[in-house]
């Protein structure tokens, strides 16, 4: 039996870990000197509704005695193969936690055959949690333990991630942003959009407006898609569900998609750095393209060149 694992920064709906049984080893959210584990102590909604007047949060990985735990009881259960699937190296400290929790295991039971893979999934929030849902959907059509490790490892820097937020602040002082995107991000005075990098935050784009985001989202999906891995796209929010509907609605009404669209909020580890407003939509992408706040801006440059010169041939 094949046991799926994850911190909480996965943040796929409770329904869905109830219904595929997946174990989730919670960030502990430090509020004002006083620690909450991410949906266990505290919703979401809960988080959201008093983060303006925060002044002190922090966030701290879960530690490997959190993920030894769910290995030990999985193996109580008569699991024999695990397979831990955590959030980017790049942004959180929860992968080296997965594999020192393996280390110990394996110490612990130095005769044990029960196989443990942790993957480091390059991806942050729902990045990680499209390919923790997506491997709980290939175990339930019948896929072997191995041929779930080289899902993971083959796809996991092809889960193309899409973030708008209304702050930049939040992910500067975390350093979920890189360096030279944190620095354009402040001199900028319009939406910016993130993807991952090499496993960190990086600004892409930038659009005037929630409109002009969404329709990035839906033009990037449109060129980018690779129709024949995903069967489902997960729309994230943290704070307004209205935009994350809105999205859903373009996605049917705009594309050819037919399969799910998922709404999940983003839990409380990661609203504390993408904060108020955030809105995001996770796919997996053909190839890799590339994608990045200059090649965006020249590409919208040629654009607006081709419509002048289709406009001015009318003319004559």
């Amino acid at each position: 039996m094949i046991k799926i694992m994850a911190d909480s920064t996965c943040d796929l709906s409770q329904e869905i870990i109830e219904k595929y049984n997946i174990g989730v080893a919670p960030l502990t959210i430090n509020i004002e000197g006083k620690p909450y584990r991410d949906k266990i102590d505290i919703q979401p909604d809960e988080f959201y509704s008093m983060i303006k007047s925060l002044k002190d949060v922090t966030t701290a990985m879960p530690s490997p005695n959190e993920y030894l735990k769910i290995i030990n009881e999985a193996v109580k259960e008569g699991y024999t193969e695990i397979l831990c699937i955590c959030m980017s190296s790049g942004t959180s400290g929860a992968y080296y936690s997965g594999v020192m929790a393996k280390d110990m295991f394996y110490e612990e039971n130095p005769n044990s055959d029960i196989k443990i893979h942790v993957v480091d999934s390059k991806s942050m929030s729902h990045g990680s949690g499209w390919l923790i849902l997506k491997s709980a959907k290939l175990r339930e059509q019948g896929a072997t333990y191995e041929e779930l490790i080289k899902f993971n490892e083959t796809y996991k820097t092809s889960v193309k991630h899409f973030l708008a937020v209304d702050d930049l602040d939040n992910l500067i002082k975390s350093g979920r942003l890189t360096n030279a995107s944190a620095f354009i991000g402040k001199i900028l005075k319009i939406k910016p959009i993130m993807s991952m990098r090499k496993g960190k935050g990086s600004i892409v784009a930038k659009e005037r407006g929630r409109k002009k985001v969404l329709k990035h989202y839906i033009d990037e999906f449109n060129k980018r898609n690779d129709s024949e891995v995903t069967d489902f796209i997960i729309v994230g929010y943290t704070s307004d569900i209205q935009v994350a509907e809105t999205l859903k609605l373009k996605i049917k009404e705009e594309t050819e998609f037919t399969g799910d669209i998922f709404i999940m909020q983003m839990g409380v580890s990661v609203g504390t750095h993408v904060g108020l407003g955030g809105i995001s939509m996770f796919f997996v992408e053909k190839g890799h393209k590339r994608d990045g706040l200059f090649i965006n801006e020249f590409n919208d440059l040629m654009e607006m060149k081709n419509d002048i010169l289709g406009k001015l041939k009318e003319h004559n």
